[in-house]
């Protein structure tokens, strides 16, 4: 669907709406049917293998179910799944695929042909599914969401720094499925655009551009608007846009998860420190626990393969103890791979003598490119796939640090960072892998760690550490951002 609006006179700005909100949903009903149909088949074949037994004709009649994954998942407002960030669908997708096995097993075992099942083919293909459906709707959106027709339009009144901040936020998560067409302003007098988004007219416009462009989605994003005014316009866009958002300050606050509260009338906002919950620790703890049992017999074998690959590139112990910042300011001995030669200190000291430019950048991220301590081969291949990290499941196994959490840096990197950040970070466990490793990496200066980190301690939840982990691996495999 592409629409030409034509804007007022003071603008004269034409403005084309590629987006395709019904192709954008039916992009991903197909991808869903498909998930879910090939991890019915694996799970059923599966079970039925291993029991020796044909599978009953029962599993293949059952595909008019698909119709209740299709309903629920609707009801969730995952087609295409507008406003609903990586995290939060992860959850509406496990939770809605369990919901409807569980209707299914239970209406099957009930039925008279409650003989003919099995709870193991079940079982498995609900594995298959919470696996299989959220990685096909992470790769669909790999290749699709950045794509002009992918999403809904959305329209932001205001164009100061809250506005270019939340274009910036919306671009750079495009499985939100909004994309910016159109920003509103009565001080704007001349055309222009905000990060490139069109400048379309003033808030009087907000009707006519709503009809023109179908938008139905609006973000208010002048916090530096005083009440009276905030109010009226709050009152019109509610009788021109289905859904507005009100968008506060970002400055400064962006991390802090916060929650509405009804106070008979009034609106109060909650603010959380989801990670310094205990009963949040322990449901952790458990999590870490049945991650170590689980990951120990693939992480064994690679750590000795990646040892003697060590011991053959440079003689001695291909092991080594790192001394670090651990909880609540306590020295952390972690277990690494070594990935650099014996004397990597005299030669990294060497190489920063000879290069300035390499000097301002250990500086800033205190990480180099071309490391000339690392070992060629090995060392980069490890460092590359963090895999030298893998021994530090020892750690976790002894409770002192976690599988997802704030990296343990040495003393010399949080010695960089603000007080308060550093203060914060020590109040939890660290991880073997973290927010920060997903989504920055080696790419990623003090600040955006620091920023990372925060988020993370601040809005933590089961599915944001299972989040992290499903994209961990795809982190390693493909070596984003690591050198």
């Amino acid at each position: 669907m592409a629409t030409v609006l034509q804007a007022p006179p003071v603008h004269q700005t034409l403005i084309k709406v590629r987006t395709n909100p019904f192709a954008s949903g039916f992009v991903m009903v197909c991808t869903d049917l498909f998930a879910l149909s090939v991890s019915g088949f694996i799970g059923s074949q599966l079970w039925m293998a291993l029991q020796h037994h044909r599978v009953p004709a029962v599993y293949r009649d059952l595909w008019p179910a698909l119709a209740l994954f299709l309903i629920i998942f609707t009801l969730e407002n995952l087609y295409p799944g507008v406003g609903v960030g990586p995290v939060e669908m992860l959850r509406k997708l496990i939770r809605g695929s369990s919901i409807v096995y569980l209707m299914l097993t239970t209406g099957l075992f009930l039925s008279k042909g409650a003989d003919l099942q099995s709870r193991g083919a079940f079982f498995m293909s609900w594995l298959f599914t919470i696996v299989l459906l959220p990685s096909c709707r992470a790769m669909v959106h790999h290749y699709v969401a950045r794509e002009e027709w992918f999403g809904v339009p959305v329209v932001i009144l205001g164009t100061g720094t809250t506005a270019s901040l939340l274009i910036d936020k919306l671009r750079s998560v495009p499985e939100l499925c909004m994309k910016p067409v159109a920003c509103l302003d009565d001080t704007s007098e001349e055309a222009g655009d905000v990060d490139g988004v069109p400048i379309a007219g003033k808030f009087a416009d907000v009707g006519r551009i709503a009809r023109s462009l179908h938008v139905r989605h609006a973000f208010l994003a002048m916090p530096e608007l005083a009440q009276e005014e905030l109010l009226r316009l709050l009152e019109r866009c509610s009788v021109v846009f289905p859904h507005v958002f009100l968008v506060p300050n970002l400055s400064g606050v962006a991390s802090i998860p916060v929650s509405p509260m009804d106070v008979d009338g009034v609106l109060a906002l909650q603010l959380r420190h989801n990670l310094l919950f205990s009963v949040n620790r322990y449901l952790k703890r458990i999590m870490d626990l049945a991650m170590v049992v689980a990951l120990a017999p693939i992480a064994i074998p690679v750590i000795l393969i990646a040892a003697l690959w060590i011991y053959i590139v440079s003689r001695g112990n291909p092991f080594y103890w790192q001394t670090r910042e651990g909880e609540n300011g306590r020295p952390l001995h972690i277990l690494k791979l070594r990935t650099m030669y014996p004397n990597a200190d005299k030669l990294l000291a060497d190489y920063l003598d000879r290069d300035p430019a390499a000097r301002a950048h250990w500086n800033r991220y205190l990480k180099l490119r071309d490391d000339p301590r690392v070992l060629p081969g090995v060392g980069h291949f490890l460092r590359r796939s963090s895999l030298d990290e893998l021994p530090q499941i020892w750690n976790v196994f002894k409770g002192e640090m976690s599988m997802v959490g704030p990296r343990p840096f040495p003393v010399y990197h949080v010695e960089q960072f603000k007080p308060a950040f550093r203060d914060l970070r020590t109040k939890v466990r660290p991880g073997l892998t973290g927010l920060w490793q997903i989504s920055a990496r080696s790419e990623g200066d003090l600040e955006v760690q620091a920023n990372l980190d925060t988020y993370y301690i601040r809005n933590w939840s089961l599915w944001l550490d299972l989040f992290i982990l499903s994209r961990t691996a795809r982190a390693v495999i493909l070596g984003q951002g690591a050198y």
